[in-house]
């Protein structure tokens, strides 16, 4: 299984982060529009909505994180978080599964989709 990218958790954190500062960017910008309030006061507005959205997806994150499964990854043998059939370690990106049948295979992470899972 070769890796092709993070873990699902670390990327939605890097995802909510982003957020927090395209929000300040955006507060930023409406700065510049002092000459007209309407311009800033949106600006402000939607700046504070993807800041708080931002609050909103760590905590969404957070209460997710709390329910994985934690498993010993074998290559570098730290305890990591597993969400879904297939993800990557935390730490080094090794490819990791829960389900037997997908052991070996190439590492994809449209496993983790209902349409793609074996009907027995």
């Amino acid at each position: 299984m070769a890796s092709k990218g993070m873990n699902k958790i670390n990327r939605i954190r890097t995802f909510a982060l982003s957020l927090v500062f395209i929000g300040i960017l955006v507060m930023y910008i409406g700065i510049f529009f002092d000459s007209s309030p309407l311009i800033m006061t949106i600006s402000m507005i939607i700046g504070f909505v993807f800041v708080i959205s931002s609050s909103g997806i760590y905590f969404w994150i957070g209460m997710i994180s709390t329910n994985t499964v934690k498993v010993e990854c074998p290559g570098c043998g730290k305890v990591t978080k597993v969400l879904g059939r297939v993800d990557a370690c935390m730490y080094c990106d090794e490819p990791l599964t829960l389900d037997p049948e997908l052991e070996g295979k190439e590492f994809d992470p449209s496993y983790n989709r209902g349409s793609s899972r074996h009907k027995s």
